[in-house]
This record gives structure tokens, sequence and C-alpha cells, in this order.
């Protein structure tokens, strides 16, 4: 039983660890560092992410500043994150490179809200199924007579409390992010 338990525990977490990555490359009108995690940077025909190349620094609140560790690759870097989804314009200066956050409209801060919305519906929709895998389980250890009636009984409202944990979880992640994109 405490094996389930665990094992709901763990990837429970993992969902909302996913809900968080998720969350990190939605852009609000704040510079994150995160937001660059996908960009991939062409390093000597490798696809490389772009923080194994780069220091990225917050310089102001709305401006990301690149130090590209091998100077050669800033033409690279600025070619990745133009042409990365993400609506960025990287400009340089010397030895570094500057990507400023364009200021949100309310159309985009509305996209970007009910984009973090979805998410966080794909979050419960993964910790209700880790729910009815671990139920599951709990029913069939009943079935074959390892545990009683009673024990999965208790069980069951046990792995019901760990669900609604990680849903008030999910709703609190949604309302900080929610938050961020309707101050900025």
């Amino acid at each position: 039983m405490n094996n389930i338990l665990e094992s709901l525990k763990e990837r429970m977490g993992k969902s909302i660890d996913s809900l968080n990555s998720s969350f990190n490359k939605i852009r609000t009108g704040r510079a994150n560092p995160a937001i660059l995690d996908d960009v991939k940077v062409d390093y000597y025909g490798n696809l490389t992410p772009l923080n194994q190349t780069s220091n990225i620094t917050v310089e102001e609140s709305r401006t990301l500043v690149i130090s590209p560790w091998d100077k050669n690759l800033m033409p690279e870097i600025e070619k990745a994150i133009a042409s990365s989804d993400l609506g960025l314009n990287p400009s340089s200066s010397g030895d570094i490179i500057r990507v400023t956050m364009p200021s949100l409209t309310e159309e985009t801060r509305q996209g970007y809200i009910k984009q973090a919305r979805n998410e966080a519906e794909n979050s419960r929709i993964s910790i209700r199924n880790i729910r009815r895998d671990a139920n599951n389980q709990v029913k069939d250890m009943q079935s074959s007579g390892e545990i009683s009636e009673d024990e999965m009984r208790r069980s069951e409202d046990i792995i019901q409390k760990e669900t609604d944990s990680f849903i008030a979880l999910v709703d609190s992640e949604l309302k900080n992010k929610e938050s961020d994109l309707i101050e900025i």
C-alpha cells in the first residue's frame, strides 16, 4: 500500500513540475531567463540549449542579457532567438546580446491566460488519471484478497485527499501565473 502512495505522490509531483515548466514558457512582460530554455543554438553542428552556451541574466525588469562563452556564436544565438516562436527580437552590442520583452497587449494577455488555463486543466486531468490508476491498483489488491474492503476504502480516502491537495496546488500555480500576466 505504501508503494502505491509513494508512486502516486511522485507521479503527481512530476505533473506539477511539468506544469511549472509549461508556465515558464508562457511569456509575461517581465524578463525571465526560463523563457529561453527551449531555444537551441547550432553549436558546431550540434543543437545545444542556449543556457548551455551562454550566461543569461536579467538586466532590468524587462531585459535579458545573454553573454555567450564563445563570441563566435553571437550570430547563431541571435538567429535562434529570432526564429523561435517567442516573438522576441535580439540586438547585439559588442560581446553581449540584449533581448527586451515587448509589452503585452490586452489581446495577447488574454491569449496567454487562456494558454495557462489549458495547461492547468491538462495537469488536473493528469492528476485525476494518476488517482484512477492508484484506485484500480487498490481494488485489484482487494479483489485478490491482499487487503480487506475496509482497508480499500481507507486507501481510497487517502488517495482522494492527496489528489485534492495536488489539484489545489495546480489552482494556486494558475492563480499566480494569471496575476503575473494581469499585473504587467
